[in-house]
């Protein structure tokens, strides 16, 4: 199998994962006042869905689609819960400073984001990311290590973008849509945010 035909299968999972997991958890949370951020737990030997989760800040502000995802992660008991080190970390949303962390002390050494924090500030009017980065850490966009010592970020469009014809279009195709479910997303939240409680709505 080339990398190529890899790389395809790989990104085909991803976005079904969005598709039939991730959007619709996030649809649910989006209605309780929630944001538009969700995340998955993926196996690395069969690309089949261990966990799905979404953002949970009217509950904890601390709870992020990535770090709910972990807190349920880890709620797992015993044997039943894999190990990090054999799993995809999937985030719709580039991850914040906060989440950036708690992938790594999870041990995670990889993860796929499918929006970029630019994505966050401009199209859904989520600036925090990019304002907490240049704020507390004087990092402008994109000044993170996405290649370290503990993971490797990728983003999916660009990864996407490297598949040959007829694939690359199948996919983004199928990305257009997953993002233009998004606004309609973000749209709702964006109309009920005031009447929530999140401190950085």
């Amino acid at each position: 199998m080339t990398q190529q035909t890899n790389n395809y299968e790989l990104l085909d999972a991803l976005l079904r994962t969005m598709e039939r997991g991730i959007i619709p958890a996030t649809e649910a949370g989006v209605a309780a006042g929630n944001k538009i951020f969700g995340a998955a737990l993926m196996r690395k030997s069969d690309l089949s869905t261990v966990l799905v989760e979404t953002n949970n800040e009217t509950e904890n502000p601390l709870w992020h689609g990535e770090v709910h995802t972990l807190k349920r992660f880890y709620e797992i008991e015993g044997t039943d819960r894999p190990d990090s080190r054999d799993l995809i970390f999937l985030s719709t949303h580039e991850p914040c400073s906060m989440c950036l962390s708690a992938i790594t002390w999870a041990g995670f050494d990889n993860f796929y984001y499918f929006f970029s924090h630019e994505d966050s500030r401009d199209s859904f009017s989520i600036p925090h990311d990019l304002k907490i980065l240049k704020e507390v850490f004087t990092l402008e966009p994109g000044g993170y290590n996405r290649t370290n010592a503990f993971w490797k970020g990728q983003s999916i469009h660009a990864l996407i973008d490297r598949l040959p014809e007829p694939q690359r279009e199948e996919l983004k195709s199928r990305a257009g849509a997953i993002r233009a479910k998004y606004d309609e997303l973000s749209d709702v939240y964006q109309a009920s945010k005031d009447d929530n409680a999140i401190p950085l709505n």
